[in-house]
């Protein structure tokens, strides 16, 4: 099965876009300020862009309210207009992916869901608020699945009837680029995914790192 070029497929629609002379908004959920630096530079010309922080899964709160501080610090950093909007990030949202991800691995069938649960209500926002795309930057980490990602996108869109902007961010270096970028601008680099399972595995692997 040939699997389809995401990337390819983003710079198809923005070309399109420039031929049309058009410039449209653009809702981006996200996960955390260090895989928007990327991000943003790559498309913010393309693009008018707001930062959508819906991540309920995010442990402890404490960490929640550091990772939109660092993204409110990238902004100013960057001096860009893009709007930041925080919907409630009701932990209580993720409650029925957490009982299945207590047994499963990151990567598995509650990532999946919890991928769904952050662009439902991105795709629900964008179409409320009247935007033209929506889209996530999760695809900037090579430890996302993006052929999930933009399957869930694609669902969404003709669901919501609102475009869903594919891409895999990781491509042209991407990652490479976010971790420059985060160093440059002396960013919050957080070292775990941000559920509390991911959160104990992370503190797993620290204490196997010391022996």
């Amino acid at each position: 099965m040939t699997k389809t070029n995401y990337n390819l497929k983003m710079e198809e629609i923005i070309k399109e876009n420039k031929k049309k002379g058009l410039k449209p908004r653009l809702l981006m959920q996200v996960c955390c300020a260090p895989c928007s630096t990327a991000v943003i530079e790559r498309i913010y010309d393309d693009f008018e862009i707001d930062l959508f922080y819906y991540n309920p899964m995010i442990y402890p709160t404490s960490e929640l309210e550091k990772r939109v501080d660092t993204l409110r610090d990238l902004k100013e950093a960057l001096g860009i207009d893009s709007k930041i909007i925080f919907p409630p990030n009701d932990v209580s949202d993720f409650r029925d992916i957490a009982k299945l991800r207590r047994d499963d691995h990151e990567g598995g069938e509650a990532c999946y869901k919890c991928y769904r649960l952050r662009l439902v209500e991105t795709a629900k926002f964008a179409k409320e608020k009247s935007y033209d795309y929506f889209s996530t930057t999760l695809s900037i980490s090579p430890y996302k699945n993006s052929q999930w990602l933009n399957e869930i996108g694609e669902c969404l869109e003709k669901e919501y009837g609102i475009k869903y902007l594919y891409s895999d961010f990781k491509k042209k270096n991407g990652y490479k680029k976010s971790i420059e970028l985060s160093q440059k601008y002396e960013l919050y680099r957080q070292d775990y995914c941000g559920c509390i399972f991911s959160f104990k595995e992370m503190e797993e692997k620290h204490k196997l790192d010391l022996n």
